[in-house]
């Protein structure tokens, strides 16, 4: 289980004192329980979070009654409700990621004289929710609505690139956890923390034929208010079309600092 430290801002320093202490705690309990891969403990989301486990156990209390977190009697653990799901089908619905980013995509892709895509992550896939098509160019497999490995993809390994190593390892155990479409891409564990280290020191994504043999990526994570990834954009061009990947790279990164800024991020 990973780590992910809640009281200081990403420079390191401490986070201005909440103003509704009860509304912060409560909040910070159910985005710590979202990512986790099952239920936890009230003790383990004490120690994680710096809270009092009395203030914990009453907190839990008021969100079970409310549906928003469920216990497990039998296990002593605490997961997600039904009413925390409700609230991420709304999400859905309204799509606000895709709203917030839809002219930015549209921006970058006439910019860029490329096409562009935002995607978000499922699972070990990524899903496609924006795409902008440049004209004169071949077509993609990334439309809207479309699942790809995220593994094979410039989105993905820009959101993977920021994931804790601990749920990149959960995600990828083995060799038996990686597609193949084009012959290309990592297989194995090892390869994949070589690709995502690259892209950490670079500060940006690429893809070589890994989705369609003859077509790069680049893409840079969107990161919200905490650090998270919560979306990827990328442009994709033929790799017979003299481009640096460097000065795409740059303008990808505008559009991701910016629709980071428009979900909240200072």
């Amino acid at each position: 289980m990973s780590v992910i430290p809640d009281t200081t801002n990403e420079n390191g320093t401490a986070r201005d004192r909440p103003q509704v202490p009860a509304a912060d705690h409560t909040l910070r309990v159910l985005s710590f329980l979202g990512r986790q891969r099952g239920p936890v403990a009230a003790r383990t989301i004490a120690e994680h979070l710096g809270i009092p486990r009395s203030t914990v156990y009453h907190l839990l209390s008021v969100m079970a009654g409310h549906g928003f977190v469920v216990h497990l009697e039998s296990d002593r653990r605490w997961g997600l409700g039904t009413a925390a799901f409700e609230l991420a089908g709304g999400y859905a619905r309204q799509e606000p990621l895709a709203r917030l980013g839809r002219p930015l995509i549209a921006a970058l892709a006439d910019r860029a004289g490329e096409s562009a895509h935002l995607a978000v992550m499922t699972g070990r896939d990524v899903l496609y929710i924006v795409e902008e098509r440049a004209p004169r160019r071949p077509a993609l497999v990334t439309d809207v609505g479309v699942r790809l490995p995220a593994h094979l993809t410039a989105t993905g390994r820009a959101m993977l690139a920021h994931l804790p190593r601990e749920q990149v390892r959960a995600l990828y155990p083995d060799a038996g956890a990686f597609t193949d479409r084009t012959g290309r891409g990592p297989s194995r564990p090892a390869a994949l923390r070589e690709l995502l280290q690259a892209g950490r020191r670079r500060g940006f994504a690429t893809e070589d034929g890994e989705v369609t043999l003859g077509l790069r990526s680049v893409g840079v994570a969107v990161l919200d208010h905490t650090g998270w990834p919560a979306a990827a954009i990328a442009v994709t061009w033929p790799d017979d079309v003299s481009r640096e990947a460097e000065t795409l790279a740059g303008l990808v990164s505008e559009a991701a600092a910016e629709l980071s800024r428009r979900i909240g991020r200072r």
